[in-house]
């Protein structure tokens, strides 16, 4: 009789894994790759921005069908073929634009984690600088997709954000005009964008995506308490069945468990705003369509960008943009600006912990104003609330370099 051996393996899939190292990547990539005990429900914010980003990949796909990338046709694809002739289309929209919005609440959850936890210190910069990296190309890739509609606000929050790059008195015109593909956004404009959006872009967030979570294996993720792990000996522990006395737990699936229930949450939210409140996604004056001339009363980004804004926009042009620079760029400088040795949260950080609220109420307050028109007290709010902003991130060498060694 011939002996049946249950472990043995299709042959399918020992075929492949002498070829491919099948069980070595899963070994690496998910049931060895080790997760500290002590972590929350913050550090499923990854998985969570990977799943919205799948999402609006796939609803992305769907709309792609029917948009007409072309200035007389792109309004009337978008709010009449899409919303009212296809079949479900309203759908596949409303979850697009609310995914668009949505991914950015998580982006700066996600930063601020980072931040209050120290997970960009001892080691771990190149994963701070890898997720701010993805933070600009989800912002380029965001705006590149706020101008396809070609309403109102897609025309002149075009025109208003590529004249940016005119360098106020260094007078770069002609390189307005050579991203515009003309002197004003038309054709060549929505063209262009149009790639960027749907190939372009999403196939550097990918990349980029892929790198970051390579960048997350080692070293390996941080806690929060900061705590140093010992990850071979806990690893050793928790094989040996002594899972009480080790510190981590596999990836897979005992992590990716809690990841899934957390999804689970943050979807009963999202699918909530795309049945019931997707307008929030949606300016009404982008119901407008495109007209070159009639200025909005207000011309303003969309909320995640309205931060940034509202530093550019209280000062003349020139201090502006220097303005508007350094608040693209400090935060990538925040693992070489912290002095402090300390991986702790901020609440055990002293002055730090001061530091960190501020900063996250400012840039708060900063997203208020930029909605308002400048004009009293409003204008009076925002130019505070932007010299805050610097200050404080002067302030950071010198609060972290005067913190005790805890």
């Amino acid at each position: 009789m011939a002996h049946f051996d249950e472990n043995a393996k299709p042959f399918s899939h020992q075929w492949l894994n002498d070829r491919l190292a099948i069980d070595t990547l899963k070994r690496v990539l998910s049931t060895e790759y080790w997760i500290p005990k002590n972590i929350n429900f913050l550090w499923a914010m990854g998985m969570v921005l990977a799943a919205t980003f799948g999402i609006l990949l796939i609803s992305g796909i769907f709309l792609l069908m029917y948009y007409q990338p072309n200035t007389k046709l792109a309004f009337d694809s978008v709010n009449y073929t899409i919303m009212t002739e296809v079949g479900y289309g309203w759908l596949w929209r409303h979850i697009h634009g609310v995914g668009a919005s949505v991914v950015f609440l998580i982006i700066y959850i996600h930063m601020f984690t980072g931040i209050y936890y120290g997970s960009y210190k001892r080691g771990r910069e190149l994963i701070w600088l890898s997720g701010m990296l993805l933070f600009v190309l989800f912002s380029a890739e965001a705006f590149s997709g706020y101008m396809l509609p070609w309403g109102q606000m897609s025309y002149w929050a075009g025109m208003v954000i590529t004249n940016l790059f005119s360098g106020g008195s260094l007078h770069a015109d002609g390189l307005v005009e050579w991203i515009r593909g003309d002197y004003v956004p038309g054709q060549a404009f929505l063209g262009r964008f149009f790639m960027l959006h749907v190939l372009l872009m999403p196939l550097v967030i990918i990349g980029a995506i892929v790198f970051h979570f390579g960048t997350l294996r080692l070293p390996h993720v941080n806690n929060q308490d900061g705590e140093e792990i010992d990850f071979e000996e806990s690893a050793r522990l928790y094989k040996e069945g002594k899972k009480a006395e080790s510190k981590v737990i596999p990836f897979n699936p005992v992590f990716l468990s809690k990841d899934v229930f957390v999804m689970g949450i943050y979807f009963i939210f999202f699918f909530y705003l795309v049945f019931y409140h997707f307008e929030f996604a949606m300016d009404p004056v982008n119901f407008d369509p495109a007209n070159g001339l009639k200025t909005p009363t207000h011309i303003y980004p969309e909320w995640y960008f309205l931060w940034s804004y509202e530093i550019l926009r209280p000062f003349p042009t020139d201090p502006g943009l220097i303005a508007f620079g350094f608040a693209q760029v400090i935060f990538f400088l925040l693992p070489f600006l912290d002095r402090s040795p300390n991986v702790a949260p901020a609440s055990r950080r002293g002055a730090f912990k001061v530091w960190f609220w501020l900063l996250l109420i400012d840039m708060i307050v900063l997203t208020f104003m930029g909605k308002l028109p400048p004009q009293g007290i409003w204008s009076t709010i925002g130019l505070v609330a932007a010299l805050l902003f610097f200050a404080l991130w002067i302030a950071l060498p010198i609060i972290t370099k005067l913190e005790k060694k805890l």
